[in-house]
């Protein structure tokens, strides 16, 4: 015997063995045992999830012999040749070969005329959406009102492209994309059923790379099962498909997470080893970065379709909110760099490292820092002066040009975060005393305690309230309230208990805030810090030379602190 397909052996026969899709067939399995029949249905959704095998397994349920039921027989001559493709009043049409208006004219001749077996003679016509204009128009009319013995099923991947007067004429159901935990379960039966041994992990890369469709992903499962000689292993599938492992991408997150250019370039050259789709490895990043926010916005919401909700929810930890935001909007505008690049894997490396130095806390490599930077760690305003050209070398006529050598505004110096020392106080001994620790001090001590996240988010945005034994009060701005969750409290406890070396537990409420945060505070230095900076530029006396021998205006908005400083 010739050896059959997946896809086609373990089609589905009945309701019961359709994976997914549960919202169209509580519908259909309503339908039937109520015996509410329309007399036209249209299946609509992408490739390979379950149209044209819920057309076939509602016509068996019509015509069953046994009685029209959500659970056909499978035992009468009438659910065995439907299964077999030749049942004489299951009459199938391709529409993609079938598009004239004579091919639709032909096909409704016999309407009239009872089935010659069965109980309906049923029309199921695939890709529905390419028949002509004309033939949409020879069949409104029967569409309509049909005889009590005919049924249409319309399967289309494209609904748009059906006039709005057919679409009025049918119930419509919409298939959704399965999603990769369905798909790798139905494998799992289905390869436990064909004696195949397999790794889970290579299951999980076969659905994504299926994106959806059952039927491409039992397709890959064939060409798995040859590509590695029986057993389906996990970097078998992931030389086999060209895509990078999942782990991969992780790492690929983690090295950005640590700013580690370097370890960001190595694991790139890693993948590139094999031959990899750079459209999908970039696809699959994305889709992480999705899953990131929303573990942030809404934890424990997370799904685990992938099976790496806890790999998912320790990565989300370790990005601020605004990060991930900038790194997936940099990820879109980077598909389309992609898609014109002539090197793909220098235009990936590309995307990867515009996330990394844009990236707010990003510190690259640096010269060694002015010795005149002031203490609060702004920026120093250098203005270095040429030697003055010899009065021979200069002509009468060229006070512009001349004025462009002689001056040079070199960059500003780097502009550190603030250091909440520089209000006027020296960071308490984290020994110190509790009794002692308030408010203002505690303003101090935010900047030494040791957390980042989003429990350094929610911390640098509550006041400290009071503290009673072993316990401190915190109120938590309103406003910032939709990132926090109780679950970060004994992280938050134990941070400040380390601080301290004693143990402490940290309580947090939501409300209003009436004293300055350390967030604000922060805030705060930084724009004294910045009008600083723009005062002692506007200062300078070779601006103002500029600026008068020019007719220039000063814009303050752009002046910023570089990490690049000349020694």
């Amino acid at each position: 015997m010739s050896y059959q397909v997946l896809a086609r052996k373990w089609r589905p026969t009945n309701f019961s063995k359709v994976a997914g899709q549960t919202h169209v067939l509580r519908s259909l399995e309503n339908a039937l045992n109520n015996e509410r029949l329309h007399h036209a249905y249209l299946f609509t959704g992408t490739r390979g999830v379950g149209k044209t095998t819920l057309a076939r397994i509602l016509a068996k349920c019509l015509n069953c012999e046994k009685g029209i039921s959500s659970i056909p027989c499978e035992k009468c001559d009438s659910c065995i040749e439907i299964n077999e493709g030749r049942f004489i009043d299951l009459i199938e049409v391709d529409a993609a070969s079938r598009t004239k208006v004579e091919d639709t004219r032909e096909l409704l001749e016999n309407v009239q005329y009872a089935p010659g077996r069965g109980r309906f003679k049923v029309y199921l016509i695939d890709e529905v959406h390419m028949l002509s204009n004309h033939s949409f128009n020879a069949l409104l009319k029967t569409l309509e009102e049909p005889p009590s013995h005919v049924k249409f099923l319309f399967a289309t991947t494209d609904p748009k492209r059906l006039p709005v007067t057919i679409l009025s004429r049918c119930l419509q159901f919409n298939l959704k994309n399965l999603s990769p935990k369905i798909i790798v379960e139905h494998l799992t039966l289905v390869l436990g059923a064909e004696k195949v041994e397999f790794d889970e992990g290579a299951l999980w890369q076969i659905a994504a790379a299926a994106t959806g469709s059952m039927r491409d992903a039992l397709t890959l499962v064939d060409q798995a099962i040859s590509y590695c000689e029986g057993r389906i292993k996990a970097d078998g599938v992931v030389e086999m498909l060209g895509v990078p492992e999942q782990q991969q991408v992780f790492s690929l997150l983690e090295g950005i997470a640590g700013k580690d250019a370097g370890g960001v370039i190595k694991l790139v050259n890693s993948i590139s080893e094999h031959t990899p789709d750079f459209v999908h490895t970039l696809d699959s990043l994305l889709s992480v970065l999705h899953r990131l926010a929303i573990a942030q916005v809404l934890p424990g919401a997370t799904d685990n379709s992938y099976g790496d909700k806890e790999q998912i929810e320790e990565l989300a930890s370790k990005f601020t909110g605004e990060d991930i935001q900038l790194y997936y909007q940099l990820g879109l505008k980077g598909r389309d760099d992609l898609r014109f690049a002539g090197d793909m894997k220098s235009t990936f490396e590309m995307i990867l490292l515009r996330m990394l130095v844009f990236s707010p806390g990003y510190v690259g490599s640096t010269k060694k820092a002015s010795p005149n930077a002031d203490a609060t760690g702004g920026a120093e305003i250098q203005i270095k002066k040429k030697p003055p050209k010899k009065a021979s070398d200069t002509k009468p006529n060229a006070v512009q040009k001349d004025l462009e050598q002689q001056i040079e505004v070199l960059p500003i110096g780097s502009l550190s975060e603030p250091n909440l020392a520089a209000a006027g106080a020296t960071p308490t001994n984290s020994l110190g005393n509790l009794k002692d620790l308030n408010h203002e001090s505690w303003l101090e001590l935010y900047s030494h305690i040791g957390i980042d996240g989003i429990a350094a988010n929610v911390l640098a945005n509550s006041e400290l309230n009071k503290v009673e034994n072993n316990t401190l009060h915190f109120v938590l701005d309103e406003k910032q309230s939709s990132v926090f969750n109780k679950e970060l409290l004994p992280r938050i406890s134990m941070a400040v208990s380390d601080f301290f070396n004693k143990e402490l537990e940290v309580l947090i409420d939501i409300g209003e805030i009436t004293k300055e945060t350390p967030a604000k505070l922060s805030q705060r230095l930084k724009q004294e810090c910045h009008r600083e900076m723009i005062s002692d530029f506007e200062k300078d006396k070779n601006v103002q030379q500029l600026l008068k021998h020019f007719s220039g205006t000063l814009a303050k908005e752009t002046i910023a602190p570089t990490t690049d400083q000349d020694n």
